[in-house]
């Protein structure tokens, strides 16, 4: 039997016995959790609104509509609704990325009414003023002209661009400078026309409300959303392997440190080795002072003023890269250690007590994420995204305990291949 994990207020994780899951008429999907030792609530959701649905020549263009749902709707402007939400403390906002818009917001439960119908008029009802659309496109600019001038974040670009090369995952979500300056607000209203809809949306309400209560608070609000031509999400497009390993340099000319990214394609959310690549990337570089990598091109040789590993796995392919700050004097030479640790990784795997230590620390840190209403309307947006089962969280130890020496190694053996990495570098 799998023992249940016990979070240190004494009740259970998240689980089927608390957990409850309603689909309203119109589509959206709303799944509550009670907890009262809180007088708050905490609300997350997501809706497929995302940059997938883009053309190249108008990158950018979801990002710029979920910015701008809150800067005025039909009845209130920019800023009546934050006036409202500052009033009683709430707060409310909007994000973007490939697949999905997002959004959370936070109040006390009796405000809760407040920030839904400040939700349902930002969803349903944006104006896009002109106004507040050139204050918005001008914050962007900035943000791109400071990005083009980040090592750290060109190296990622160009990672990107090589290892999903002729795939939506390839192009930043935030667009470019050109593709943003001809965003216009026509095609701000028609975007929010075509793919704002309930079909497909999810909302978490986690927080001292019975269930019943909060999806009445939403049927309320959202009920009646009916957008009859709402745009389906486009299937997403094989990707392309990469067949020999390929470079590529971003000229920095005035910058005194590199970055670099070297990496491949990583599993899926829903991938059965998913586990096992996620412990094993712990393992290569993030556990401890940021695993081997860490402690190889850090720590021992002192090359890098930071050097780890990541797995980040969605919907779709996810990427196993590395990242690391160098000296640009150290750049060859950090390349080469971390091809090294690569090689020993598929060579050999983890050891025992490797794993056996990534282990304790998954199972030890679970209950810490969920001890927020946050942190419980993520965990129930994740079960729901990934249809992971209401039991995930209570299964979730024995699933980490499943994962074996022989699992890692053999997962790492699929996914990572010395001779065929996307090297991304950025610096002078």
């Amino acid at each position: 039997m799998t023992k249940r994990l016990i979070r240190k207020n004494g009740s259970s994780l998240p689980g089927p016995e608390d957990i409850h899951r309603e689909v309203l008429s119109n589509g959206i999907t709303v799944l509550t959790r009670s907890n009262f030792n809180s007088p708050s609530i905490s609300m997350a959701g997501y809706l497929p609104a995302g940059s997938i649905f883009e053309s190249d020549e108008k990158l950018g263009l979801a990002d710029f509509v979920s910015a701008s749902l809150m800067r005025g709707t039909q009845t209130k402007s920019f800023d009546a609704i934050y006036n409202e939400l500052e009033s009683v403390g709430a707060g409310l906002g909007f994000d973007s990325g490939v697949h999905n818009a997002s959004f959370g917001g936070r109040s006390l439960v009796d405000d809760l009414p407040l920030v839904l119908k400040l939700l349902s008029e930002s969803l349903l009802t944006p104006i896009f003023p002109k106004h507040e659309v050139e204050k918005l496109r001008a914050q962007i600019l900035t943000g791109l002209a400071i990005r083009e001038q980040d090592t750290s974040d060109m190296a990622a670009m160009a990672f990107d661009r090589m290892l999903f090369d002729g795939h939506p995952y390839s192009r930043p979500a935030d667009g470019y400078v050109e593709t943003i300056e001809q965003i216009t607000q026509k095609d701000l209203v028609e975007f929010h026309r075509a793919h704002y809809g309930p079909r497909g949306m999810v909302i978490a309400i986690v927080g001292a409300i019975d269930p019943k209560k909060a999806v009445a608070a939403v049927e309320r609000v959202l009920g009646g959303w009916q957008v009859p031509g709402q745009v389906l999400p486009p299937s997403l497009p094989p990707h392309k392997p990469i067949k020999k390993t390929v470079r590529h340099h971003h000229v920095l000319a005035s910058k005194s440190q590199s970055d670099l990214v070297i990496g491949m394609i990583g599993p899926k959310r829903n991938d059965p080795e998913f586990y096992a690549a996620s412990l094993g990337n712990s393992v290569l570089g993030q556990f401890g002072m940021m695993g081997r990598i860490g402690e190889s091109v850090r720590e021992k040789s002192g090359l890098a003023y930071h050097a780890s590993s990541s797995l980040s796995a969605g919907i779709g392919p996810g990427t196993w890269e590395v990242n690391a700050g160098v000296s640009p004097k150290n750049l060859k030479k950090a390349i080469g250690l971390i091809e090294q640790e690569l090689r020993k990784f598929v060579k050999s795997g983890v050891t025992k007590d490797e794993l056996a230590d990534s282990q304790a620390n998954y199972i030890g840190r679970l209950p810490l994420s969920v001890e927020s209403n946050g942190g419980v309307a993520s965990a129930l947006l994740n079960i729901e995204r990934y249809k992971l089962g209401m039991d995930y969280y209570q299964r979730y130890e024995s699933v980490v305990r499943s994962v074996t020496r022989d699992s890692v190694l053999e997962t790492a053996r699929k996914y990572i291949d010395p001779n065929r990495l996307v090297i991304s570098t950025a610096g002078p």
